[in-house]
């Protein structure tokens, strides 16, 4: 689906199932240098089992037309842009790592426009080492290649992607690879220094007023599961209904894990209390 949001071409995969009236609408938000086909699986799965879905191509990225946005909060405006350019009154949200700050100052933020808030390989603070700002901004293969490895905790997960011949290594490579060469200059700098610099993840914590889900990676080693801890017990302490679910896995939940992401994400999603 391509919609327009602030005089720009904006993209949201649905799922290959067409937008139904009545239906709950979950909006998927990828992480950085990423789009939205690292959520296939699970966007598909949703689609076709009463939810209409929104996995889209933050500004800059993939299908979208740009600047990137250089702020959590500029991103969090623009996700709620997008709803209102798809004519969604309210959605569910789920974000991975990047995304998952995203989707959490948008709820936190626009609360009658949000029911659920599920936030994958989260962290607060995301900080980004200076090493690592500095390659994705001067050394952008480096950078490629560093949170490539960083992102998996194997070479090949059992049970892997249902697709055969699927790589898990290579096809993250690639991802981002892509996005470097179709994106703006120093699209991964962007991204990773919006994550570095954003301050209020603890203040939008309190202030959620919809249930939250909090999935995490065993052996993930660039948000590991500690690193939501000060999300979780801020959420608690507020009274939000927030629960955990930790996979074994890597940073790369949706593709180390899919089936146990998505058995997560679905059972959350469509929960009737």
């Amino acid at each position: 689906m391509m919609l327009e949001v602030s005089g720009a071409p904006a993209y949201a995969y649905t799922g290959g199932h067409a937008f139904e009236a009545g239906r709950p609408v979950a909006v998927f938000i990828h992480g950085a240098q990423h789009d939205h086909s690292v959520w296939a699986l699970q966007t598909r799965y949703f689609a076709h089992h009463g939810l209409n879905v929104l996995a889209v191509d933050l500004p800059g990225h993939g299908r979208s037309g740009g600047p990137a946005k250089q702020s959590i909060p500029a991103l969090a405006d623009w996700i709620i842009e997008l709803l209102d350019a798809a004519n969604v009154s309210s959605a569910m949200l789920i974000g991975h790592s990047m995304g998952s700050l995203i989707a959490l100052d948008t709820a936190a933020r626009h609360p009658s426009r949000i029911t659920r808030l599920s936030l994958l390989a989260t962290a607060f603070p995301m900080t980004v080492s200076e090493a690592l700002l500095t390659a994705a901004r001067d050394r952008e293969p480096d950078a490629i290649d560093m949170v490539n490895q960083w992102s998996h905790s194997s070479i090949a997960a059992k049970p892997s992607s249902p697709g055969p011949g699927f790589w898990l290594h290579g096809s993250n490579q690639r991802l981002m690879e892509r996005m470097a060469v179709r994106g703006e200059p120093q699209l991964f700098h962007t991204d990773f220094s919006a994550c570095n610099a954003y301050a209020d993840g603890l203040e939008r914590a309190a202030a959620l007023q919809c249930p939250v889900q909090i999935v995490t990676g065993k052996r993930d080693a660039m948000t590991p599961p500690r690193a939501s801890r000060a999300l979780f017990d801020t959420m608690k302490h507020s009274g939000v209904p927030v629960e955990t679910v930790m996979l074994d896995a890597g940073h790369a939940l949706m593709s180390e894990q899919p089936d146990a992401t998505l058995a997560a994400l679905f059972s959350f999603a469509t929960r009737t209390a």
